[in-house]
Order: structure tokens, then sequence, then C-alpha cells
């Protein structure tokens, strides 16, 4: 069986709250988090705003420095490495940041942002980049002419090609998607997806995808990791994790997924009160302030992340929980809406022949 592209051992990030006259307290953004992601997967991060998502996406990459653990990709040790190493590593992983106006230099042209990574890398002599922008732009569905132009003369997802892009400019083997839709609309939600999926098909692309919208994940990720107060909670395969929802939290997740179908009955919200401060997160197991189902045990002992063929829960008592599936809105209510529109149609029909 071949190894893991990226393996992730109980990383850590925690940054520091200074206070005046008194020892500094520290938010555990990310604490001691482990996952693998093999060739050609996609690994979809979710989680509420806060969690530690994006924190973990950058660590992973090295765009912060981590206050503990390993990652370690294609055989190197990423937390090791340091100038040319770590210039060489860029050149295998790359970034895909969630603002595609913020994230390209405005005062360039979109030739020249995507002409850069291939004169820093030495990809390409001088009289071939101009070609190489000009099959870049095609790859993502622009055209070639779009490189005289700047950033501000693009619509929002024309600015994220141009991101896409520029982070293929490298051929790198890796790219972490720090919310790569979510700041545009959802007609152009999907055609990025769309994007991403083919290109991944087309250049044997890996994928760690940061999102909070569970209906992106589900159409795009191969497996799933939820994290909450800087800690994963559970992962699983796509299908098995909707499907099968196994922690509180994850069940609470699936159960504020907006439902388009009005002949469903409303989930439950599972989850009372808010997120506790990261700086004095509580005891055990984070989630007990706020989850339904808590006894004595989670207030007090912190439950490991256990595999259990191959979809990994951190709750005590995963077992003993009851059946996910009125959280999912499998069940519908009754007249169902498709009967109701039937029976209106029909006395629309009977009042215009009456008439």
């Amino acid at each position: 069986m071949a190894e893991p592209l990226l393996i992730v051992r109980e990383v850590s990030k925690h940054f520091p709250i200074r206070r005046p006259f008194a020892r500094p307290l520290w938010v555990r953004a990310v604490d001691k988090v482990s996952f693998t992601v093999d060739a050609g997967e996609t690994l979809a991060i979710v989680g509420e705003s806060g969690c530690g998502k994006s924190t973990l996406g950058r660590v992973v990459q090295r765009l912060i420095e981590p206050s503990g653990g390993a990652v370690n990709f294609d055989g190197t040790d990423v937390f090791a490495l340091g100038g040319r190493g770590l210039r060489r590593l860029r050149q295998r992983m790359q970034m895909i940041f969630q603002d595609p106006y913020a994230s390209l230099n405005p005062r360039m042209t979109v030739g020249a942002l995507l002409a850069e990574p291939l004169t820093l890398h030495a990809l390409a002599p001088r009289r071939e980049i101009r070609d190489r922008v000009s099959a870049l732009l095609d790859l993502v569905g622009l055209s070639p002419a779009y490189a005289a132009r700047y950033p501000h003369e693009f619509s929002g997802g024309q600015r994220q090609r141009i991101g896409i892009a520029r982070a293929l400019a490298v051929e790198p083997r890796l790219i972490v998607g720090d919310e790569p839709v979510s700041a545009l609309d959802v007609c152009i939600q999907a055609q990025i997806i769309n994007l991403l999926r083919d290109l991944q098909d087309r250049l044997g692309l890996t994928y760690v995808v940061i999102a909070h919208d569970l209906t992106v994940v589900k159409h795009m990720s191969n497996r799933v990791a939820v994290m909450y107060l800087g800690r994963i909670v559970e992962t699983a395969p796509t299908r098995e994790l909707f499907g099968d929802p196994r922690h509180p939290y994850t069940r609470a997740l699936l159960s504020a997924i907006p439902l388009p179908d009005p002949s469903r009955r409303q989930r439950p919200q599972l989850l009372q009160g808010d997120v506790p401060n990261p700086a004095d997160p509580p005891p055990g197991c984070h989630l007990q302030t706020r989850c339904p189902y808590v006894r004595e045990r989670c207030r007090s002992e912190t439950p490991p992340l256990v595999d259990d063929g191959g979809h990994a829960v951190a709750c005590h008592f995963w077992r003993e929980l009851p059946s996910a599936k009125p959280l999912l809105g499998v069940h519908r209510a009754t007249p169902s809406y498709q009967k109701r529109l039937d029976a209106m149609a029909r006395r629309r029909t009977v009042k215009a022949t009456a008439t």
C-alpha cells in the first residue's frame, strides 16, 4: 500500500494574548491535530468559524510557524526545512486563498502575476514565459488575451480562476484551498468546483479544502475531517459521514443545513449556547458545555480520536447516541409538498372551468 502523500502528526499552533502585569494567555488555535491525505485525494476540513481550520492549513504549508508536531509531505519533513529547502517545497505545495482580490497584487497585470512564480522558480526561459502564461489562462477557462488586464477588471469568479492559475504555474502536487468558493455567488461556486475537480483529474492533484459550507464539501471531497475548537472530532469518507454522523457536533452541523424542500420537517437544533472562549476552553471534551448528551466523564476526560474501520470519532459515548436519521431530513411531512401543489392545481382547474 502506497504511503500517504501528506502526513500530519500532533500538529499544534498556540497564539499568545499579551496582558499587562500578568502572564499571557494562550489560544490553542490548533491542538494536536493528526490526519493523512493520499495522492489524488480530496480531504475537506470543516467546522465553525474560529475553530482553527485556516490556521491548520497555513501551518501545514509553513506559512506560519507551528508550536509543535510534525508534517511529512512526500517523504520530506516540512518543519525541518529552511532556506532553499523551504523554497523548493513551495513549488510542490501551493495555496488558493479565500479572497480572490486581496490575494492578487492590483499593481500587476494578470500576465505578470502568472509569470512571477515561473521566474522565481526558474521553471521556464524568458522566451517561453508568454506561451506558458497563455496556456495557464486557457487551462482555467480564460482567454489568453486577458494577460494584459489588471485584477480589478475581472469579476470575483474570474479572479479566483486567475488565483488557481497562479497556484498551478509551478506544477504542484498538493493544493490547500482556504474556502476557495465562499466569497462567490452560488452559480459561480458550482463552476469553480467543477473546474477544480476537472483539474484534479487532468493533472493528478491532491487537495486539502478548508470550508464551512457542507453542501460544497459533499460534492467535492473524498473524506471529511470535522474540527471543533482546534481539535478534530470526526473523520470519515464523505458519503459515510453524511449518512452516519457519529459525533454530536457533526450531527449539529448537518442538522443546520437548510432544506430546499418545504415538505420536509424542520430539523431540531442540537447545540445550545455559544462557542467557549478559545483562550480558556472547558476541560475534558470541549463540546461538553453545548452537548445535549453530556455526562460526567465528558467533563473530566478528553476523548481520543478512535478509528473504527476508517471512521474515526472523538466521543466517549458515540455508540449510545440515538439514531441520526431524524437529523438528516430523511422523513417527510404529510401531506407532502408535491401533493399540496397538485391539490392547488386541481382547485384552480375546477375554478377556471366553473367560471
